[in-house]
């Protein structure tokens, strides 16, 4: 074996050279595994997109850390020296990097309790997105705007989390105020009407019409429809326009509120009395 002039088969004995092959391909051989068995895992349809993250990486790396040990070892090297070391450097580093270990174990817990997954919509504090991956120091959420947020997974165990894709059926909330001289029932019936014509909303819960009480201006309602939480957005951009115009066709008028605007010379006059209302009189 001859390479940059350099004559190996003079350096290395035949038993050395033998080994080194043997390494190689070992090398060669573990390699090829974990491609393989990444490339299974990830058509496994069993299991869902976490999972499948999950154990395509155990099964990757595992797999290619024990090709490179058994080579090592076909070369002569003790591998419990080297997993001596590597405990050692492991609880250094883990000294050292007290809020990587915290965020590791809390990256487990969530893997195991798994209050969400990849693709739910979720709600951190003022952070809302589509969850992207769940790795072992932090989550990653891509927002509404195209944005990636790295979350560590230390602060989605210490804070509240709202998951939007939890259930498969959400209620939407319709608070709508009518004039004061409608005839509830007649609102009653509209709104359920428009609910029975859009084909994402439910039958079963069925809408819920409730009366908030009444108000200077109106009587508040709330016009509650279920529908499934992929249709959510839908049903919410659709039902105000078709209210809207069916309150039209109803003659149900939707208040507003007026507010009387006074200058400051106006507010003056209304605000202070004047000097002979108070007791003043200018021949005192």
């Amino acid at each position: 074996m001859n390479f940059a002039g350099i004559d190996f088969t003079k350096i290395l004995s035949g038993e050395q050279l033998a080994r080194v092959l043997v390494a190689a391909l070992i090398l060669i051989v573990g390699s090829f595994l974990a491609r393989r068995s990444r490339s299974a895992v990830e058509r496994f349809t069993q299991l869902d997109p976490q999972q499948r993250i999950l154990l395509t990486k155990i099964s990757y790396y595992g797999l290619l850390f024990a090709s490179f040990a058994a080579a090592l070892g076909q070369m002569g090297f003790d591998i419990r020296v080297l997993l001596g070391a590597a405990g050692v450097l492991t609880v250094a580093v883990g000294f050292a990097a007290q809020t990587s270990a915290s965020n590791l174990i809390s990256g487990l817990f969530l893997m195991l309790e798994r209050p969400f997954g990849v693709g739910d919509v979720i709600q951190v504090g003022e952070i809302t997105g589509e969850v992207m991956s769940i790795d072992l120091l932090s989550s990653k959420i891509r927002t509404f705007n195209n944005l990636m947020v790295r979350i560590p997974n230390e602060t989605l165990v210490k804070t509240n989390i709202t998951n939007h894709s939890y259930f498969p059926v959400r209620r939407f909330d319709f608070n709508l105020v009518v004039a004061l001289n409608s005839d509830l029932r007649v609102v009653e019936r509209v709104l359920r009407d428009e609910a029975r014509r859009h084909q994402y909303c439910l039958e079963d819960p069925a809408p819920l019409f409730i009366n908030r009480g009444f108000t200077d201006s109106g009587i508040n309602i709330q016009f509650q429809v279920f529908t499934l939480t992929k249709n959510l957005l839908q049903i919410q951009n659709d039902l105000y326009r078709d209210i809207k115009l069916a309150f039209d066709r109803a003659n149900i008028q939707i208040p507003f509120q007026t507010r009387l605007l006074l200058n400051a010379e106006t507010v003056a006059e209304h605000t202070i009395p004047r000097r002979h209302e108070r007791g003043f009189h200018p021949d005192n």
